[in-house]
């Protein structure tokens, strides 16, 4: 089954990023002349996505205005926090929107070039839950760990410290929205803390690894990164 609808989350402050990009929503920041956003859209554009939710929140009129502007064509919708809901709050309100039995979730800070095609045969052939994107990396001490078994069924989430080296959480997921709507939970969560951290041992839950691009401007040192890194071959 083809994977075509996608929630990305865009509705946070930001608050490290503000003394590089201050007054803007983050996806908002501008990387090489154009906001960070548009690189999401158009990459996941190409692998198949053709409906995309907006979960937005602190000044959401200027994501809408430009998406208006910038992309008429484009089939959306918005689903905005009038007081923050957290990622997973976010999300369960966003999945409302959502026709399909299986959605992507996406992060509006977050570029990982997965190959939607590898994820989705992964998580419909173990029935998953949900189906998280994980990326290899090296000095590791801005993220926590994701482990998992030789079936590639998480098995554990390890805290933020230093690692040599590891799997990291790539912020792109599939989540079936039937399963994740039968739970009951506040209107205020966290996705990774409430829901992947405490359910993945109930549930089907599994890790799919891609050694593809990753970047998260999260920080100003990575903001700064993405206006080198974005301009090369194959990241624009």
């Amino acid at each position: 089954m083809k994977i075509e609808e996608a929630i990305i989350l865009a509705g946070g402050l930001g608050t490290r990023l503000l003394p590089a990009v201050p007054d803007l929503p983050k996806c908002m920041a501008p990387v090489n002349g154009r906001p960070f956003l548009s690189y999401i859209i158009d990459y996941f554009q190409e692998q198949g996505i053709r409906k995309f939710i907006f979960s937005l929140g602190y000044k959401h009129g200027v994501i809408t205005a430009w998406l208006k502007e910038q992309y008429p064509g484009l089939v959306m919708e918005y689903s905005i926090e009038n007081e923050p809901l957290g990622t997973g709050g976010a999300i369960q309100r966003a999945v409302e929107k959502v026709n399909a039995k299986d959605v992507l979730i996406l992060n509006g800070d977050t570029l990982f070039k997965i190959k939607l095609e590898i994820l989705s045969a992964m998580h419909y052939s173990n029935a998953a839950a949900c189906t998280l994107s994980l990326k290899p990396m090296k000095h590791i001490d801005r993220y926590g760990l994701v482990e998992t078994d030789e079936e590639g069924r998480i098995q554990s989430f390890k805290e933020k410290k230093l690692y040599p080296e590891g799997l990291i959480n790539g912020g792109a997921y599939l989540l079936n929205t039937g399963r994740f709507r039968q739970q009951k939970r506040p209107a205020v969560f966290s996705f990774e803390k409430d829901y992947l951290e405490h359910f993945f041992s109930a549930v089907p839950m599994y890790g799919c690894v891609q050694d593809e691009y990753f970047i998260d401007i999260g920080i100003p040192e990575d903001f700064e990164r993405a206006q080198k890194e974005m301009k090369t071959a194959g990241n624009t």
